[in-house]
């Protein structure tokens, strides 16, 4: 398979990322497929997985998330990702020490050093143990009673991260709205650990599977490791790969990717912070430069984007209420009565996902 142009690398990527194909029933099967998906924001990112999927509703998202099919924490970079028991062990170990080496300031500039951190694992271990699982206030509140300041909110959230890329704690079931931590021990059944480099070649294998065709750049951006790694990573994996040079770049991708034909126009209202956007470096290949410019000064803009075979063409955000959402839609460039069309049932999808009608501005 031959790549020619900018778009059919958009399209494919669409494909391998599973948005145009929606082969997963279950969200830890998309999990697994993207190795984590960015999820600080907890319900754009149930979004995400609920793309990828056939017929998937919102509270089948809150399930899988409640019986620990898909776990949260903070890995590769610091930020929250979905995970899945079977690849949090691994991940952690791989990339915690460039998140450490990145949080390194702020440790210093909170206080926090190899004593402190010792003294909160400590206390977190005995609140959470025997199958305890705490609010972050209720995680303050024990570090606090075992001496730990932990009145700021910073400084709380440094710790509990800590603890998390340590492998100590990961995320528990939600009550009701809130979330919990729970022992990754308890939470988590054992498995095999990767040497490094397994786990390097892992990680390679399955970025550029899932989201090929994409650079060694875009692979160090999304991992957070460092470039001579990511390039460590490719060496090993690259005979298992298809490669492309194009407009000077190196483009790999696997080579069981796809050469269906696409039908246009379809739409997508990608969630917040959606792996086909966050997954790269480079976003040329999916808009203009003063377009992506632009995307980056609208603030969280840039994360409610509405895309169109494979391009940015605009945003969008929803307001919801018990009965209804409303979708209402900012393109760039005014669309034919086909794209609007298919912007329309992207819509639809989105409010099938939350089971509500929508009112589409």
């Amino acid at each position: 398979m031959k790549l020619a142009a900018s778009l059919d690398i958009a399209q494919h990527r669409l494909y391998q990322q599973r948005l145009t194909a929606n082969p997963f029933e279950k969200p830890a099967e998309v999990v697994d497929w993207l190795v984590a998906v960015q999820s600080q924001d907890y319900f754009g990112a149930k979004w995400a997985l609920g793309l990828r999927m056939l017929g998937a509703h919102d509270a089948d998202i809150d399930r899988a998330f409640n019986e620990g099919t898909i776990l949260r924490t903070h890995v590769m970079r610091p930020t929250w990702h979905f995970v899945t028991p079977a690849d949090i062990r691994w991940l952690l170990a791989l990339t915690a020490p460039r998140v450490h080496a990145v949080n390194a300031t702020m440790y210093r500039k909170l206080e926090l050093d190899n004593a402190s951190f010792k003294r909160s694992r400590a206390a977190l271990t005995k609140a959470l143990q025997s199958g305890q699982q705490l609010t972050r206030e209720e995680l303050r509140s024990a570090l606090e009673k075992a001496g730990i300041a932990a009145e700021s909110g910073q400084r709380l959230a440094y710790i509990v991260m800590q603890a998390e890329l340590d492998g100590l704690i990961c995320s528990g079931p939600r009550r009701g709205k809130q979330f919990t931590y729970a022992l990754l021990e308890e939470r988590v059944p054992s498995v095999a650990p990767l040497q490094r480099d397994e786990a390097l070649a892992e990680l390679t294998q399955r970025y550029f599977t899932s989201r090929g065709p994409a650079t060694v750049q875009d692979f160090a951006k999304w991992s957070g490791l460092t470039g001579n790694d990511a390039k460590r990573g490719l060496e090993i994996v690259k005979t298992q790969l298809q490669h492309e040079v194009i407009d000077g770049k190196d483009y790999w991708f696997s080579p069981h990717a796809s050469s269906a034909t696409f039908v246009s126009p379809t739409a997508y209202l990608l969630s917040v912070y959606d792996e086909y956007i966050t997954g790269y470096k480079d976003r040329s290949m999916i808009g203009e430069a003063e377009l992506i410019a632009k995307l980056f000064t609208m603030g969280n803009a840039l994360n409610y984007i509405i895309v169109l075979d494979g391009d940015i063409v605009g945003t969008w955000k929803r307001t919801l209420t018990k009965h209804e959402v409303t979708i209402e839609s900012n393109v760039f460039t005014p669309l034919t009565k086909a794209q609007k069309r298919a912007v329309a049932t992207a819509a639809q999808r989105y409010g099938a996902f939350l089971k509500l009608p929508v009112v589409l501005v």
